[in-house]
């Protein structure tokens, strides 16, 4: 299948990873996307969302199918504090730059207590959909564990992961794919009462 295939059928297949993660296989690819994202769009910079001023900056943001949907470039802002990590081929455990990186998230998230943070697993394009969703739960889960001995209360964290199916990179080489193998913070501001 190609890349453009794919992304054709993602508005369709909206459930496809929390199907997959629990082993329910098929998905619809008759209806065509209404507007399918050009695969340049995918790898320019993100710009701020509209949601971050709310937060005192970049903090809010998009989720990676949010962008998707909005025909927006998916990824994380640049001047977002809360930053991605990367994991090796096949691999969910933290590499002690990952750590480092989420000790510094850790730190922002202390001093905005109102934030909370889902955490996007995300893998390249190799290996079949459904373990691609596995291993990016598990590289989600990773970070959360991690987050919370730093002392990050479980309940502001929650995971999702979109496997294969939401690149940064199109590419088919290890630049790309290693971009890919990561795991994206997404910060949200707290409800208001």
């Amino acid at each position: 299948m190609t890349s453009r295939n794919r992304y054709q059928r993602w508005p369709n297949c909206i459930g496809i990873a929390a199907g997959a993660f629990l082993g329910i296989a098929g998905c619809s690819a008759n209806k065509p996307a209404e507007q399918p994202v050009a695969a340049s769009a995918r790898t320019q910079a993100v710009a701020p969302s509209s949601t971050s001023k709310a937060l005192g900056g970049s903090a809010a943001q998009s989720s990676s199918l949010d962008q998707l949907r909005q025909g927006k470039a998916i990824g994380t802002d640049q001047s977002s504090p809360l930053k991605d990590i990367y994991f090796d081929f096949d691999r969910y455990d933290l590499k002690p730059g990952a750590r480092e990186t989420l000790q510094g998230d850790a730190e922002w998230l202390k001093k905005n207590p109102s934030t909370s943070v889902q955490i996007e697993g995300h893998c390249d394009e190799r290996g079949t959909a459904e373990y691609n969703i596995a291993l990016g739960a598990k590289r989600a889960q990773a970070a959360k564990d991690y987050l919370t001995t730093l002392g990050i209360d479980t309940g502001r964290l929650s995971t999702i992961s979109y496997g294969q199916e939401l690149p940064v990179c199109t590419e088919h080489n290890e630049d790309c794919w290693q971009k890919n193998r990561h795991d994206r913070l997404v910060g949200k501001s707290a409800p208001t009462s």
